[in-house]
């Protein structure tokens, strides 16, 4: 007698067709984010360099435009992420934490510590050595694929 497998059942052959074509269609969108990303961070230069004093940039300013890079970095990433879902139809940890800790980063790195209120900071620092912990922890792991070459 066959074995019966979800896989094989026609509603589930149909859902995960219609699965795999709205994750393509948050590739594209995705895709769209990051051009228009960069095209905000080209703009968002150009008004910092072109404001007085001309050709120079303040720390604030400096600060405001590693913050665009960096969302334009973690858009990047979330689309590494869509795009490895869609080849191994599985979602990769280490990459949605690598994502995660860009994010939080940026936070760091864009948050005016003398307006913060002091529990806000130590949440922060929480989040990241979480998320620095977690990270560790599946990169130490070995993967089932690696034990299998063994």
């Amino acid at each position: 007698m066959a074995e019966f497998r979800a896989q094989d059942e026609p509603l589930v052959r149909g859902l995960r067709w219609v699965i795999r074509m709205a994750v393509r269609g948050l590739a594209v969108l995705m895709t769209g984010v990051i051009v228009f990303g960069v095209a905000d961070v080209c703009y968002v230069l150009y008004q910092r360099l072109m404001s007085e004093p001309v050709g120079f940039l303040e720390i604030t300013d400096i600060f405001a435009t590693f913050g665009a890079f960096m969302a334009v970095l973690i858009a990047i990433e979330i689309f590494v992420n869509i795009v490895s879902y869609l080849r191994d139809d599985v979602i990769h940890v280490r990459i949605v934490l690598a994502t995660a800790l860009m994010a939080i980063a940026r936070k760091v790195i864009i948050l005016d510590y003398s307006t913060t209120d002091s529990q806000y900071v130590y949440a922060t620092a929480a989040v990241v050595a979480a998320m620095a912990l977690a990270y560790w922890l599946v990169v130490r792991t070995p993967r089932e694929d690696d034990a299998d070459k063994a």
